[in-house]
C-alpha cells in the first residue's frame, strides 16, 4: 500500500481492503463526490469491472472518452499513486484464481473486447514462467526423494487422478510403470477410486492430486486410504487444501492463471521431476525394464521409423 493511500486511508480512520470488491465499493461510495471529467472515467470503470485488470489505460480512457491522465487523477482521488498502483490488484486477483471460474472466462473476453490480445499473451507467459520458477525455488529436493523412495518400497503404488488431473497423473503412471513394475492407476474404466483402493493397506502408498476447486472423490479416497493405514503423498496447490494435511510427503505446486482455469503447467514440471527421482532411487533392475520395454516397441514397430 503506498504511503499516499496509507495517509488518504488515516484520515477516515481506517485502511481500507485491497481487493477488487473493496476498491469496486470504495470508488461507488466516492462517486458523488468526484469532479464531473473524473466521474465519467470512474462511472465506466464501476460498469466495465472486468477490464480494470486486463486493458491498457489509453484504452480504458479511450472507451470512457476521458484523457488518459484523468484516470490517473481518478486513482490518486482514491489515494493510489497512480493508475497502476489502483489496477494491481485486479491483476492479482486474476492470476490468483480468486474469482469463480465463470467470472475469468468473463474477463478473458474482456481481452478480446478490447483488442488486448498482445496483453493476454504477455500475461499467459509472465504466469507461466512465474509458475513454473516459484515450483523450482520452493519444492525441496529431500521431498522429492521421500515421495520417490516411498513409491519404490510400496507393495502398490496407487495413481490417482480425477477430473483435469487425469490427464497428468496417467501420463506420471505411464512413463512410471515402465520403471517400476508396482504402480497401479486408479480409477480403472467404469469404477470409482474407493472402489479400486478397497485392499489398500500399510504396506501400500497413494499419489494422488487435486486443486481449487477440490474433487471431492480425490478428497474421500485420500482420506480413506489413510485410515486403513496406507502412505499418502499429495500433489496440490495450497497447504489449506483438504488432501494436505493427512499427507507424509505434500507437493505443492502453483496453478495461478490468466485463463478461465488452473494451470497445470507447474504440476507436470513437478510430476517430470519426481519420475526423474524415481529412476534415480531404483536399482539396474529399474533400467533393466525400461531397456526391455524400448526394444519390445522398437521390435513391434511402436515407434515410426527415423530415417
Amino acid at each position: 500500500m503506498s504511503y499516499l493511500r496509507t495517509k488518504a486511508a488515516a484520515k477516515s480512520g481506517k485502511v481500507p481492503a485491497n481487493t477488487p470488491d473493496a476498491l469496486i465499493a470504495e470508488l461507488q461510495a466516492s462517486f458523488a463526490s468526484l469532479s464531473p471529467r473524473i466521474r465519467s472515467a470512474a462511472r465506466y470503470l464501476l460498469d466495465h469491472p472486468n477490464e480494470i485488470g486486463v486493458t491498457s489505460m489509453r484504452q480504458i480512457a479511450q472507451a470512457a472518452d476521458v484523457p488518459p491522465n484523468t484516470l490517473v487523477r481518478l486513482a490518486q482521488a482514491l489515494g493510489f499513486e497512480g493508475f497502476e498502483e489502483f489496477r494491481q490488484p485486479f491483476r492479482e486477483a486474476m492470476r490468483r484464481g480468486g474469482e469463480s471460474i465463470p467470472d475469468r472466462a468473463r474477463s478473458l473476453q474482456g481481452f478480446s473486447r478490447a483488442g488486448s490480445h498482445g496483453e493476454l499473451f504477455r500475461e499467459l507467459a509472465e504466469t507461466s514462467i512465474s509458475n513454473v520458477e516459484t515450483l523450482f525455488s520452493t519444492t525441496s529436493a529431500a521431498d522429492l526423494k521421500r515421495a520417490a523412495r516411498l513409491i519404490i518400497k510400496a507393495r502398490n503404488a496407487y495413481v490417482l487422478g480425477m477430473g483435469s488431473c487425469y490427464a497428468s497423473m496417467h501420463g506420471f503412471y505411464y512413463v512410471g510403470r515402465m520403471a517400476i513394475p508396482n504402480m497401479l492407476f486408479v480409477p480403472q474404466q467404469s469404477s470409482i477410486p474407493l472402489d479400486d483402493l478397497q485392499r489398500i493397506d500399510s504396506k501400500d502408498v497413494l499419489f494422488t492430486a487435486t486443486y481449487r476447486p477440490y474433487r471431492r472423490d480425490t478428497v474421500e479416497a485420500a482420506r480413506s486410504a489413510k485410515a486403513r493405514g496406507a502412505k499418502l503423498i499429495s500433489l496440490t496447490d495450497s497447504r489449506a487444501s483438504p488432501i494436505a494435511a493427512d499427507a507424509d510427503v505434500l507437493l505443492l505446486a502453483p496453478t495461478s492463471t490468466p485463463q478461465f482455469f488452473p494451470s497445470m503447467l507447474a504440476m507436470i514440471a513437478l510430476l517430470e521431476s519426481l519420475l526423474a527421482f524415481i529412476v534415480s532411487e531404483t536399482d539396474t533392475d529399474a533400467v533393466a525394464n525400461i531397456e526391455t520395454i524400448h526394444r519390445s516397441r522398437m521390435a513391434s514397430g511402436v515407434y515410426w521409423p527415423e530415417d
